[in-house]
């Protein structure tokens, strides 16, 4: 079953790039060469790559004279496959409107939003420290990893389910799978952005694929042995490529299909103190930033990958410790061990906004926006609290006891609506979501 499911994932990667290839070529062609260049910038298709002239066009002609054909023959037209069918995956609910314009960095003080109140459930615990947390693409699933070595997939639906003041049919468990196959504590998670796979970096040096459609497995289906502490992944969203940061101070990039390793051949000068702490891809592709334990943020060309900025002492002496995009890819947060929350603009490398007012030295700590990126979430490690900005003026507007014992070492927002996990050294994993 699991050569079954590889085939199928190689099948579905080779047709995406089959199709990049001929919408890059098709746009070349008729001399539509900027188009061409943002589509092959997004999927990570050569500019370049050879297609007979109008081969898309022919293509879409036969399909269309085919499904006319079948409909006139009362033949139900379907899709070519089935990402994920089972647990009805990949199919994204319409993602609340983002209403901050960051480049609104005018005095904006007065004009706060309050942070409306949530309410929080222990879900679960892990034998040792609950390390990192990951949503999916869609918002229906999140996973834990723990420094026990094991994975926990949660559904989303069952937590709100076992939240429910009365709930009529017994005790709900949300923990849908568990997963052990490292051997070494789990530093990151991410999910594939179309198939049912899950991946999870560790400090064994791997990064593992997991299937998640399958009640009954427990184990990987595919491993990417790296050369390094993996510290974190991240999926292109194409689904073809995947980042892994490391104690090497440059991203490695694998092909999902073949598991062949790029390095950037235009990296700037890192010193010995760049391993990476996170590493995440903008939302089309185009870019990726670094965090790293040099204090740095750096951003990517996601083509080329050649360091395109670097934002050298982005956080001092001390270590950045997350970063991520705006949905926009205008601008990135970043969240460091000086206690600072900072977001830059990405075109000139400027400091934007400063979230002050959370003290976070020890922990590998992270900044999030919420789904609508009107605020800002991150952790004050002495009050053992979470702390959240309105993300337009830095106003800090609330602080909420964490309610785990000991600072939470993560914290993940939903990207689909209002709630977040938080997961802490006290080996538990909370879900917050907005009263209604």
């Amino acid at each position: 079953m699991e050569g079954n499911n590889l085939e199928k994932i190689l099948q579905e990667g080779n047709l995406f790039r089959q199709l990049n290839c001929l919408i890059v070529a098709h746009l070349r062609h008729h001399n539509l060469t900027q188009a061409a260049r943002a589509v092959a910038s997004a999927t990570m298709t050569p500019l370049d790559v050879e297609a007979p002239p109008n081969k898309l066009l022919e293509l879409v002609a036969k399909g269309l004279a085919v499904e006319k054909d079948e409909t006139l023959r009362g033949v139900p037209s379907s899709t070519l496959f089935d990402l994920g069918t089972a647990l009805g995956y990949g199919l994204n609910p319409d993602p609340r409107v983002s209403s901050v314009d960051f480049s609104a960095v005018q005095d904006t003080k007065g004009s706060s939003k309050s942070f409306p109140k949530h309410e929080t459930r222990h879900l679960s615990e892990h034998k040792n420290i609950a390390r990192c947390a990951r949503f999916s693409p869609d918002g229906r699933f999140v996973a834990t990893g723990s420094a026990d070595t094991s994975i926990k997939l949660f559904e989303i639906s069952k937590i709100k389910q076992m939240m429910l003041p009365d709930s009529k049919e017994g005790p709900v468990r949300p923990v849908i799978r568990t997963f052990y196959d490292h051997v070494q504590p789990i530093n990151d998670l991410d999910f594939h952005p179309q198939s049912t796979v899950l991946i999870s970096g560790a400090k064994d040096n791997t990064i593992k694929f997991f299937d998640f459609s399958k009640a009954t497995a427990k184990r990987a289906f595919r491993v990417i042995q790296d050369t390094h502490n993996v510290r974190s992944v991240s999926f292109h969203p194409s689904g073809d490529f995947l980042l892994a940061g490391t104690d090497h101070p440059i991203a490695h990039l694998y092909d999902v299909n073949t598991f062949q390793c790029y390095l950037s051949a235009n990296s700037p000068e890192i010193g010995v103190n760049g391993a990476i702490n996170q590493v995440r891809y903008s939302s089309t592709g185009v870019m990726y930033v670094t965090a790293s334990k040099d204090g740095a943020i750096r951003l990517w060309d996601g083509v080329s990958a050649s360091c395109v900025r670097a934002i050298a002492g982005a956080h001092g002496t001390a270590e950045a410790t997350s970063a991520c995009f705006t949905k926009d890819q205008r601008f990135v947060l970043s969240c460091g061990k000086d206690s600072a929350v900072k977001l830059w603009e990405i075109g000139t490398g400027r400091l934007v906004k400063q979230y002050l007012g959370a003290t976070h030295t020890q922990l590998r700590c992270q900044a999030v926006f919420n789904d609508t990126e009107e605020f800002v979430l991150s952790i004050d490690e002495p009050s053992n609290e979470i702390v959240i900005w309105d993300a337009l003026t830095a106003d800090k507007v609330a602080k909420w006891p964490s309610n785990h014992i000991g600072a939470p070492r993560w914290i993940e927002h939903s990207p689909t609506e209002a709630a977040f996990i938080s997961c802490g050294t006290d080996r538990s994993v909370r879900f917050w979501k907005e009263n209604l």
